[in-house]
């Protein structure tokens, strides 16, 4: 018995209905915003013309693609709408724009960045309430106005959050974005988050340019409206007894700390910065932070001093801070050398002392900043109690002194001394060796520390010449240690002062990362800026327990791109490590290491190919990787290729193809010689995408040729077509099909005559014009990046041509060649048909 067709409505309603409910919840509302919902809403199907021929007690339903109706198949059942009525909206609606989706051909989320326009104002009850149910409260008016803009800028795998909010509903605007609030006009807050494209101003208004266009990553995310008859309720004065204790704290804080601040850049003109350094800061500072001068000034004492203040009461200022009376104070100023040293130059004068600071400083500062740089000379007796520093003459000299400990590889600070100008170093070895803690008789070698930059320059003292031969002056730096033994010279990695100072000033810490996974750090080493690829490569080499360090092949780091450059280092094609770790005028500390099957001077002498074997009766394309010497011929690639498969027949003849970026760029020439009824094409298959302003033709997956006979049609062409692919019906039928020229597509129908689109029999020009299939692509996606730049090769491969010695980078910048790298390119091969 066949039910009614009112039954069957009650029915169906009933089925959809309870496997919708769920799935309805949150769904599109006026077909591009999202709702985050805290009303009432109700579902409802609505069957339209339905017809009473049913099977018996059965309905199936089935979404019809890209709209929001529902068809029961069975029997001629024609439409049924679903839907959302609300009962009630709530005081604050949140709407969360769909700027987010999954991408079923890309098998990964997108962010949609298409235009999509806000008003400030929002009437749910327009159009005689169309979005309220029949039980809805008609007398509580729906109108909304627009609170706050949460945007998102960035794309799906980052970005940035921040938000536009009227706190008061008023015509200002604020942006926050973290911890920073700015006023902004109802332009920055509403339009430009709109999303979509926006045209850069021209730069030659007066011709007749094409505007450039490009996508706007910054765009609304999530909008807050506050209905109007409510927002006095909602909108309310905050007063400070409604702020939290902490927070009232935290801004009373934050607020004196600007006002100070404010204070502190207007008077900045009227005080001067004194940085003060001691003994003390050179013994904790020599052989940690620094190794070469005596102190970083940006780590001692500083002192804010008004520049009227005279120095005199300045240095009362230090007797309070650091204990040490005023008349056991004496101050040198610093100087910077030609060499680009730092060190203490001279002692100040009693008249320079009976200046005020702003004096000082002008007078010892010639690059006129604010701060000026002192270092306070200390001197203690038998008790360690400060006593009155000793006169000085001109005679006497000023130097300091850093010990070096061969053994321990370590530096320090040791002590200062007054030596005359006309003595002589051997008659303060006794001195210095109190000083290091060394027997009085102990035999030491001392060096001056002349200069650090661009190279180190430390050299040897002659015990026996006096300091004003040797030119030693006020502020110098001497370095000494103990004579090593001969037979130690050799088991010490720095037996000396200069070697270890070039080694310090040389050291690189270098972390490794593997190149099959770029972006995690493998291990660090620290190594020398100076090392060759070879002490380089050694080191890696015993770090992962490696016998042969030749098969170890660095790449170098793009510091733009964060990922290895597209192609490693040559065996010893740079000096020195500093060499490797330089990109464009920027410096790494990042290289990538993978080992090859073979020493990579051996690999540099090869050619390595990616071949693929089409068999003539079988579908199943193989890939091959083929590795020959680079004077070898193409010949030898096709009788290396025979070793490796199956052929056909025995006599079977094999011709090479070059497919870049799923084109090929040259015609074999027996595929020439067609009859003058006939045209050989190129058939690419591609799909479109959004590129910056335009649609982009994406070529992939395999080409290949096709012969078209004067006066066949498009639907004859596409049963060959289709025969050759063994393509399903179901899925050939949604494959479009168009001539492309120029990559520009042109959408052929079944009844056009393919052969009079394709006129040219220059085969060369073959990229400019071709047959392109359009359909999905369906082959597995690549996890990396790829270079999108397509360049056209003209040439064909002859058997006796060498495989280095075409013109286009040699086929060394395919990717196909050097294949046994994990590249960032897609893995191009080569076609050998049978």
């Amino acid at each position: 018995m066949i039910p009614s067709c009112n039954m069957m409505l009650q029915e169906l309603n009933r089925v959809l209905c309870e496997k919708l409910e769920d799935k309805m919840k949150g769904t599109v509302v006026e077909g591009t915003i999202q709702q985050l919902f805290e009303g009432h809403h109700m579902n409802y199907i609505e069957c339209i013309n339905v017809t009473s021929n049913l099977k018996e007690g059965y309905v199936e339903v089935e979404r019809l693609e890209g709209d929001n109706k529902y068809q029961a198949e069975e029997h001629g059942l024609q439409d049924a709408k679903k839907g959302v009525l609300f009962i009630d909206f709530p005081p604050v609606l949140q709407l969360q724009l769909k700027r987010f989706e999954y991408d079923f051909m890309r098998d990964t989320m997108v962010k949609i960045n298409d235009r999509y326009e806000f008003p400030l104002q929002l009437d749910l009850d327009r159009e005689n309430g169309k979005y309220l149910s029949p039980d809805a409260d008609r007398s509580v008016r729906n109108l909304y106005t627009l609170h706050s803009v949460l945007v998102h800028s960035g794309g799906v795998h980052g970005g940035h959050y921040y938000a536009f909010i009227r706190p008061t509903l008023s015509d200002q605007w604020f942006k926050f974005d973290d911890e920073r609030v700015t006023k902004e006009d109802i332009k920055r807050a509403l339009e430009e988050q709109y999303g979509g494209e926006e045209e850069l101003p021209q730069t030659n208004p007066g011709f007749n340019n094409t505007p450039f266009k490009f996508t706007k990553y910054s765009n609304a995310y999530m909008l807050v409206y506050i209905r109007e008859s409510d927002k006095d309720k909602i909108i309310c004065n905050v007063d400070e007894k409604d702020i939290a204790e902490h927070l009232r704290i935290r801004l009373k804080k934050e607020q004196e700390e600007k006002e100070d601040k404010r204070r502190y850049k207007a008077q900045a003109h009227l005080y001067t910065i004194i940085k003060v350094a001691r003994d003390e800061d050179l013994k904790e500072q020599i052989g940690k932070d620094i190794y070469f001068d005596l102190v970083d000034h940006d780590k001692v004492h500083n002192f804010r001093i008004q520049k009227q203040m005279q120095f005199s009461l300045f240095k009362e200022e230090v007797a309070k801070e650091f204990g040490i009376p005023v008349q056991f104070q004496r101050f040198w100023i610093w100087a910077k050398r030609q060499n680009h040293t730092y060190r203490p130059n001279r002692s100040l004068t009693p008249q320079e002392e009976a200046q005020s600071v702003g004096q000082l400083r002008e007078v010892s500062n010639k690059t006129h900043n604010a701060e000026l740089k002192l270092f306070l000379e200390i001197e203690l007796g038998l008790d360690l109690r400060p006593i009155a520093p000793p006169e000085k003459t001109k005679e006497d000299i000023l130097l300091f002194f850093k010990l070096y400990d061969p053994e321990k590889q370590e530096l320090r600070y040791v002590g200062r001394l007054f030596v005359k100008s006309s003595g002589k170093p051997i008659e303060i070895l006794a001195k210095l060796n109190q000083m290091a803690g060394f027997p009085p008789d102990e035999d030491i070698e001392l060096y001056e520390e002349i200069k650090f930059e661009p190279c180190v320059m430390c050299e040897h003292l002659d015990n026996r010449a006096s300091f004003r031969i040797s030119q030693i002056e006020d502020g110098d730096i001497i370095c000494f240690q103990k004579s090593p033994p001969l037979e130690k010279e050799e088991d010490c990695r720095y037996p000396d002062v200069p070697s270890y100072l070039e080694y310090v000033h040389n050291r690189q810490v270098v972390h490794f990362r593997s190149l099959e996974k770029p972006k995690e750090d493998d291990f660090c080493l620290e190594l020398s800026k100076v090392h060759t690829y070879d002490d380089v490569v050694e080191r890696v080499a015993r770090q992962i327990g490696l016998d042969d360090p030749s098969k170890i092949r660095l790449t170098s780091h793009n510091c733009y791109s964060q990922q290895p450059k597209p192609q490693p280092i040559k065996y010893r094609g740079v000096e020195h490590l500093s060499d490797m770790l330089v990109h464009y005028n920027q410096t790494s500390d990042i290289l990538y290491y993978e080992v090859l099957d073979i020493p990579l001077p051996e690999l540099q002498g090869l050619k390595n190919l990616k071949v693929a074997f089409h068999h003539a009766t079988k579908d199943e394309v193989v890939i091959h990787n083929i590795r020959l010497p680079k004077q070898s011929t193409v010949g030898d690639v096709i009788n290396e290729l025979k070793t490796k498969v199956e052929l056909s027949h025995p006599n079977a003849e094999l011709r090479l193809l070059e497919v870049f970026y799923h084109k090929i760029y040259k015609i074999p020439e027996e595929e020439k010689n067609l009859g003058p009824q006939d045209r050989l094409i190129h058939v690419y298959h591609f799909t479109k995408e959004s590129g910056q302003n335009q649609m982009q033709v994406q070529n992939f997956g395999e080409p290949f040729f096709l012969v078209i006979h004067e006066g066949e049609t498009l639907a004859q062409v596409k049963m060959r077509i289709q025969k050759k692919l063994q393509v399903p019906d179901e899925e050939f039928a949604k494959w479009k099909f168009a001539f492309l020229s120029l990559g520009r597509p042109e959408y052929l129908q079944d009844s056009d005559v393919v052969f009079t689109r394709f006129q040219r029999r220059d085969v060369y020009g073959a990229w400019e014009q071709y047959l392109g299939l359009e359909h999905p692509d369906n082959t597995p996606k690549r996890s990396y990046a790829v270079n999108q730049t397509a360049s056209l090769i003209d040439y064909y491969f002859s058997k006796d041509s060498e495989i280095s010695s075409y013109s286009y980078g040699k086929l060394e910048s395919f990717s196909f060649v050097n294949i046994c790298r994990n590249r960032h390119t897609f893995e191009k091969p080569v076609k050998i048909y049978n």
